[in-house]
């Protein structure tokens, strides 16, 4: 067994906003692939819009320096647990792991579980304790808590003979030692040449398997993954070995490699490279792309189950088609497919409806990207509310169950025990640190947390933390009962107008502003009242012969409650949908018309006798 001494792969891990993405940042900028009079800001590798726009990591994503001579890969991976198929996918292209812990937070449910995945790959760790220039920073304790945390999990005894630093990721510096003051982070770049083991050569012809896929206009579908064996170069004929064992033959176009936030065309790359080629148009992730001597594949790539499922049709409401370009049934199942070659953690099937297709993932987050992203691709679709997937397991009725980790005060104590009540929570510890700072942990069943981030995020006026991690599946709950109030729904098409809303308003919150197209079976607003309530927004003050003294005052309306998709998709009942469309996000009654709605509970009254 030969080793390249000339690389080192790295991924960097960490629970989310815990710095993964501002360390790589540093470590680029010191590394000179930038021109100096270059402005590349911040979260460099951030480059989705709704990245940027959300502030997290969403796609796994290579970079590389240059530091003494040995080229360093790294993966950026994302932190939220709702992405945790991302981090699956790309561990296998890794020797070493570089894993971040807050220096206030500590290791949080996702630190576990990259932790745990990474120890049974038998990656090298390197533990960086980031934001130590934090006010409130416990260093010492996180450091100790850390260290129980490799006893939990580690495999070998060489995993708890780790090297501990220390950051600043926003300051762009990493210290061996408390005390010392930072210069730049060749201490961590020493320390990945010093503990990450170079990648094993095996003898052989050309092995690889693929951990990522992107796309091209020009190249078309370009694959994504580490050289296990062999060389590759150009115009090389290779085969793909597809889950089922199905073998197909290529010819490689071109190979790639990666340095800063450039793709560098290269005429030849050997093992231990990540590279990128082209000229597979129909590769997947997970399949292994070999010479035509040796075909046998890799072991493919194992990725969780998803836990939340919900549907995605054609828009059927009277003004389907007026806003998007991509409208129908064929373009929505093509998109849905297409996604599926990238994001590993989703599932589509078809349902009963020829125009609908259940979509099943990770959370109702990872749900909400692809619905953001698709809106923004210009497509039109309506979607159901997210439910909690369940199954049978012998013989019994089982469900996902999560660990919830809230970090919050004492005043909000209450207020949070009794939502979560609600939810079917169960708490497993809480912990007080003596400041008024409490730790919570609760095991609640994955439907419970359906809609609570919104509520949460109220109740605690902003200033409490959540974090979820799958724990397994467990015996079912029980049904949860919802407690939201009715809606108001409009009874007439048109252009919604002030006097109208007035009236609204009278009876509960509103969604719209005067001059917003509606139709009939959409929701307008929100009863004060449990049950659903039509309401004629278009409904104009009838004209008289009569001035009255207040005639010429202006009615004045309470501003319109702003839903975005996350809440949007949070409020909706079993019957009702939301209706996405580049240019708003509207609330529906699946049976649009009033006779419709009340026939269905004319016929579920009599199923239920």
């Amino acid at each position: 067994m030969n080793y390249r001494s000339d690389i080192r792969n790295i991924v960097i891990i960490a629970h989310v906003d815990h710095g993964k993405t501002t360390l790589v940042d540093a470590m680029l900028k010191q590394s000179k692939v930038f021109r100096d009079n270059q402005v590349v800001g911040e979260l460099i590798m951030d480059q989705n819009a709704l990245e940027r726009e959300k502030g997290i990591t969403i796609m796994a994503k290579n970079t590389a320096v240059v530091y003494r001579a040995v080229k360093i890969n790294i993966i950026d991976t994302p932190g939220h647990a709702d992405f945790s198929g991302e981090v699956e996918r790309v561990l296998s292209m890794a020797d070493g792991c570089l894993l971040l812990v807050d220096s206030v937070e500590g290791p949080m449910p996702q630190t576990k579980f990259v932790l745990r995945l990474a120890m049974k790959m038998g990656l090298k760790p390197i533990v960086v304790i980031n934001k130590i220039d934090r006010r409130n920073s416990r260093i010492a304790e996180v450091l100790k808590l850390t260290e129980d945390l490799f006893l939990e999990l580690a495999i070998s005894a060489d995993q708890l003979d780790f090297p501990v630093l220390y950051a600043s990721a926003r300051e762009g510096t990493v210290v061996t030692e408390l005390g010392m003051k930072g210069q730049d982070v060749t201490p961590l770049l020493e320390c990945i040449l010093g503990k990450v083991p170079p990648p094993k050569i095996e003898s052989g012809s050309f092995q690889m398997l693929v951990s990522n896929l992107a796309y091209d206009s020009h190249k078309g579908k370009i694959a994504i993954g580490r050289i296990w064996r062999g060389k590759v170069a150009p115009h090389q004929l290779v085969v793909s070995v597809g889950a089922d064992g199905s073998v197909t033959h290529y010819e490689i176009s071109e190979v790639f490699t990666y340095l800063g936030l450039k793709h560098l065309k290269v005429e030849e790359a050997e093992a231990g490279d990540i590279v990128a080629v082209t000229g597979l148009d129909k590769v997947n992730i997970g399949d292994t792309i070999a010479s035509l001597e040796q075909t046998e594949a890799l072991p493919r790539i194992e990725i969780g189950e998803p836990t939340v499922e919900m549907t995605f049709g054609v828009n059927t409401s009277p003004v389907a088609g007026r806003e998007g370009h991509f409208c129908t049934t064929r373009q929505l199942r093509a998109r849905l497919n297409r996604e599926l070659e990238t994001n590993l953690s989703l599932r589509v099937q078809g349902t009963d409806g020829r125009d609908t297709f259940l979509v099943k993932g990770r959370g109702e987050l990872h749900l909400a990207i692809l619905i953001e992203t698709m809106r923004r691709e210009s497509y039109e679709f309506e979607v159901s509310k997210p439910k909690a997937i369940t199954k049978i397991v012998d013989g019994n009725l089982v469900e996902p169950v999560e660990v919830l980790t809230i970090d919050t005060q004492e005043e909000y104590l209450g207020v949070l025990t009794e939502m979560l009540s609600k939810r079917q929570a169960q708490l497993a510890d809480m912990r007080n640190d003596g400041h008024d700072d409490v730790r919570l942990v609760f095991h609640v069943p994955t439907k419970g947390l359906i809609g609570f981030r919104t509520v949460f995020s109220t109740a605690t006026h902003g200033e409490s933390i959540m974090n979820t991690t799958f724990l397994g599946y467990e015996p079912y709950y029980g049904d949860i009962i919802s407690t939201r109030n009715g809606a108001l729904v409009a009874s007439e098409q048109g252009i919604a107008v002030t006097y109208g809303l007035n009236n609204a308003q009278g009876r509960g919150c509103t969604f719209i502003e005067a001059g917003t197209p509606v139709y009939e079976g959409m929701i307008i607003g929100l009863n004060s009242q449990p049950k659903d309530i039509a309401i004629n927004v278009c409904k104009e003050k009838k004209k008289t012969n009569i001035r009255s003294s207040t005639s010429d005052i202006a009615i004045k309306l309470a501003p319109p409650v702003q839903l975005s998709l996350e809440q949007a998709m949070d409020f909706i009942n079993d019957d009702e949908l939301v209706e996405v469309t580049p240019g708003n996000i509207r609330l529906r009654k699946k049976l649009l018309t009033q006779a419709q709605r009340a026939k269905d509970r004319a016929s579920s009254r009599r199923s239920m006798k």
